[in-house]
């Protein structure tokens, strides 16, 4: 390729919350992660090994979260989502016997046995670590993989302790440099959410970059001479990316984005829901409610409502790569027209949730796939970047002042703090000022330092985000309640125990069992700044 007159920089945040419960044999929020292997992380595998192995020298980055990592990792759920493939396999291949003179029914779930076989034959390949498989592509300088808070806390919230911040910064980070070998050079902060002063700890704790939403650059002071096209500089030399509003729209947009294509699955038609009850039972909830099971059958058709037609991946790939064709003219234009005006290459960064691509947008996998190809081969305007190369390449920026944003409705706070949710902080607030006093605390024997990293961890996965972010939404709420409190709950036993010098070894073991994320976490990083 020719010298470009600019860059574009794709970045998938793969989060899920820590959902782990070893004590019952069926939860549902598990199979959130078991959907996302199935329908995201290994599809983008694919994608990711397709591309290598045809020669294209792709660059994306993609934030892994700590609780994401962890549960990939996790011995239980591996086994437990080797269960949920498995029933999905047979399923599949009874649909082929159950429509043998319904022809196109019979196809598509034809289609599903080639797909799910798939799944299971990379799933086996690398022995059940897809951290590892991800990895590879870190190593060959394809994929930047960068970090977010450790347990995805809302920080501007918990500003007001700015030990607690540290946590999640500092814990994420060593979680990091565990799983991958290398410490991190970038964060994506949990819902991109920035207050003024949070750079100097990002630095602190030797992350080079950030991202936030485009009014936390626009915005910045002074403002920011190329705007969202080019990163700037804080005043503690920490790179900060914002969110290009225009190629951001046509793909997440409700109303003109790309997912909304009649061709595309229809994501709210299933076949947990459409099938005969006696017939679909062994597949469903144990207590015999109806779920979604991953099998679908129709299209978008409308967005109208009425008949669903029934899906053709064919067509569907097909529209998948038009709207590739489309993206890729859409940047080329955008870049063209800004490298026009600004004498310098501008860099468009286009942020998304991982999960948008195959579990919410079925076909989001095969665009991601047909862009890369289509920019390797058909164009010479722009290259491929991820952030790291960039910084690298482009070492001097503008210095600015970033303004306090999230990626949230309204883009600041209100989602996370509102008339359903805001009872949640008092009691988290409680619990940072009670870790900051254990933290002071020095163990008199192995089982004390034990419950201090238990309440560390404790207070950790009680100050996700996706709780209060659930609360909001109004979906899974009763869940959202019950992990909040529970955390809270055994938070303020173990620091009861602690002030009484009486640990429950039994209770303990229990808890470390359940909530075992972050094994070599150290309370002391609780301790004041």
């Amino acid at each position: 390729m020719s010298t470009p007159l600019g860059y574009v920089a794709l970045v998938l945040h793969a989060h899920l919350p820590f959902v782990r419960h070893p004590e019952s044999d069926f939860v549902l929020e598990e199979e959130w992660l078991y959907e996302a292997i199935t329908e995201t992380y290994i599809p983008l595998l694919h994608v990711f090994e397709g591309l290598k192995r045809d020669g294209i020298d792709f660059k994306i980055t993609m934030s892994m979260t700590p609780p994401l990592v962890s549960m990939l990792r996790d011995p239980l759920l591996q086994d437990r989502y080797d269960e949920h493939l498995a029933k999905l396999e047979e399923l599949a291949q009874k649909e082929i016997d159950s429509n043998e003179h319904n022809g196109h029914i019979k196809y598509l779930a034809e289609y599903y046995v080639k797909e799910f076989a798939a799944i299971r034959k990379t799933w086996e390949r690398h022995d059940r670590d897809l951290i590892k498989a991800f990895k590879g592509f870190l190593d060959s300088n394809n994929l930047e993989i960068i970090t977010c808070g450790a347990t995805h806390g809302y920080l501007p919230l918990m500003r007001m302790y700015p030990e607690a911040v540290w946590s999640q910064l500092r814990v994420a980070c060593e979680h990091y440099e565990e799983n991958f070998g290398r410490a991190p050079k970038g964060i994506w902060l949990p819902e991109c959410a920035y207050y003024e002063g949070l750079d100097r700890m990002i630095a602190d704790a030797g992350l080079r970059y950030f991202l936030t939403d485009g009014h936390g650059v626009m915005y910045a002071r002074p403002r920011p001479r190329f705007g969202n096209y080019a990163p700037i500089f804080t005043e503690s030399g920490v790179a900060v990316f914002g969110r290009d509003q225009e190629s951001s729209q046509q793909v997440w947009s409700s109303m003109v984005g790309y997912p909304g294509a009649p061709e595309y699955r229809e994501f709210y038609k299933d076949l947990g829901w459409d099938a005969d009850y006696d017939y679909i039972k062994p597949y469903i909830m144990p207590n015999g409610q109806r779920k979604n099971i991953g099998i679908k059958y129709h299209k978008i058709t409308s967005k109208t409502g009425g008949e669903k037609a029934l899906y053709d991946p064919y067509w569907a790939k097909e529209k998948a790569a038009d709207h590739a064709q489309n993206f890729m003219y859409n940047r080329q234009q955008q870049v063209g027209n800004l490298a026009g005006v600004m004498k310098r290459p501008p860099l468009i960064v286009s942020p998304y949730d991982a999960e948008l691509f195959g579990h919410w947008w079925y076909e989001g996998p095969w665009f991601i796939d047909f862009f890369f190809r289509k920019s390797w081969h058909d164009q010479s305007t722009y290259s491929m970047t991820h952030l790291a190369d960039y910084l690298r390449a482009q070492p001097t920026q503008q210095v600015c002042r970033p303004s306090q944003s999230s990626w949230g409705y309204k883009g600041f706070h209100e989602y996370w703090l509102n008339e359903t949710n805001a009872w949640v902080y008092p009691h988290l607030h409680k619990g940072a000022e009670r870790m900051i006093e254990l933290a002071r605390m020095e163990p008199e024997d192995e089982l004390q330092w034990r419950a201090l990293n238990q309440a560390a961890r404790e207070l950790l996965l009680a100050q996700s985000s996706d709780w209060a972010f659930i609360m909001r939404t109004g979906t899974m709420v009763p869940y959202a309640i019950r992990r909040t409190r529970s955390h809270l709950v055994r938070f303020h036993k173990l620091y009861e125990d602690l002030q009484a010098r009486k640990v429950d070894s039994g209770w303990l073991e229990k808890v470390e069992t359940m909530d075992n994320i972050f094994p070599s976490i150290n309370y002391r990083t609780y301790r004041p700044l």
